[in-house]
């Protein structure tokens, strides 16, 4: 198959969802496809774009399974500026349209469309494209947009609001598959839809790679660059948004002084959260580290932490919790009960889910796996051991190729 993949960020940008595509594309490759791809110049990091990427638009390589073309993120230096940022994608949307009708080939065929959440806007983008390329498209979506920004009130004028929940549904609708991570995300998704597209809601959940994230010694180099010895290390290394109740980690340290909490990453609610931490000792923050270094990040920590503020369970999936599994490491995740990261650790017997937004809950699970080194360890193997029998690449490579398929054939 001819497939022409849309997506915000693709490697060697660090940004999860860079991350994932990537390797769905390798995945994809190896099997045998044709893939041409369009993505932003690296920029997640900084939030602008990496040196040695900029004087041009629009870059595209050729590599040996089809091209890559890199076009520009318009990337705003206040993260917390979302009508900037909201204008940021759209030029990156309507510029990645162009760059999407000739990769490969200006207006050739092609036989599928892949397209990724977020940005929303990617979603009719890849729509028009496959109408000019004669294509379906096949939507990805790793977070419910508009949803959390709501629930989290990022996104609280009623105009917005309306245009982007338009938006949603009207880019579900013209797709001829939507994938979710999870359960919890399909029955949002297919709320959305005509009942008689139920069907088009297909979960294809995330994967880490367990072959560069293994399972290492804790004392790292990355804790002497912290000035961290051999204490406890609780960890949080992702985005640092408005989504995840980061409060809860200053708060857990706070009463654990004797325990070093380190959030590892950077997003629009740094700022407020390290001031919030004024005199917090025993809390490190650090930002984003080259993906080469991922592994020996997560291994830093004893226990890792993943908390999601209230109502977004059905909405988002961390898959940093697959990174934490993959490392052998046990996880402690304050999200809503019965949803797919406490389901999925439960499956595992991989860490504790607890109410989200409960401190007291937060340091009792975090302090019960420091008071028992053993019994964290037990819980880190079998996270590892559920990462390598169900979370591999080549399974979900295989799965979207099933998909695609079946898309392209109607």
């Amino acid at each position: 198959m001819k497939i022409v993949v849309l997506c915000p960020h693709f490697a060697p940008d660090t940004a999860p969802t860079g991350t994932v595509m990537t390797r769905i594309v390798e995945e994809l490759a190896r099997l045998g496809h044709e893939l041409h791809v369009v993505a932003a110049l690296p920029w997640y990091r900084e939030h602008r774009i990496e040196p040695g990427w900029g004087g041009r638009w629009i870059r595209t390589e050729r590599c040996e399974w089809g091209s890559i073309t890199r076009v520009h993120p318009f990337p705003g230096a206040d993260k917390a500026n979302l009508a900037r940022r909201a204008a940021g994608f759209v030029g990156f949307s309507a510029l990645a349209g162009v760059a999407a009708l000739r990769a490969g080939g200006w207006f050739r065929r092609a036989d599928v469309v892949l397209a990724m959440s977020p940005p929303l806007t990617l979603g009719l983008t890849g729509w028009v494209a496959g109408l000019f390329r004669r294509a379906p498209l096949v939507f990805n979506i790793q977070d419910v947009f508009p949803d959390a920004a709501i629930r989290t009130g990022a996104i609280t004028n009623r105009r917005i609001i309306a245009v982007a929940t338009l938006l949603e549904r009207v880019s579900y609708q013209r797709a001829a598959a939507v994938t979710v991570l999870s359960d919890d995300l399909r029955r949002n998704v297919v709320a959305k839809l005509d009942p008689h597209r139920a069907g088009t809601v297909h979960v294809i959940p995330n994967f880490v790679d367990t072959a560069a994230i293994v399972p290492s010694d804790r004392l790292t180099p990355y804790r002497a660059e912290l000035g961290i010895g051999d204490e406890p290390v609780v960890l949080y290394a992702g985005n640092v948004g408005f989504s995840q109740s980061l409060d809860l980690v200053v708060g857990a340290a706070r009463r654990l002084p004797a325990v070093t909490f380190v959030i590892n990453g950077d997003g629009a609610a740094r700022r407020a959260l390290e001031a919030d931490a004024v005199g917090v000792t025993n809390l490190r923050f650090a930002g984003y580290q080259p993906i080469e270094r991922l592994g020996e990040v997560l291994a830093s920590g004893d226990v890792h932490v993943v908390p999601l503020r209230t109502g977004l369970g059905d909405v988002s999936v961390p898959s940093k919790t697959y990174s934490s599994l993959a490392a052998g490491r046990p996880v402690v995740a304050s999200i809503d009960p019965g949803s797919e990261i406490p389901r999925l650790l439960a499956a595992a017997g991989a860490g504790f889910d607890v109410a989200p937004d409960d401190l007291d809950a937060f340091v009792d699970a975090i302090r019960s796996m420091i008071d028992d080194p053993a019994r964290a360890a037990a819980m880190g193997a079998a996270g590892r051991a559920w990462a390598e029998r169900e979370a591999s690449p080549r399974a979900v490579g295989a799965a979207y190729q099933r998909l695609l398929t079946t898309v392209a054939a109607r």
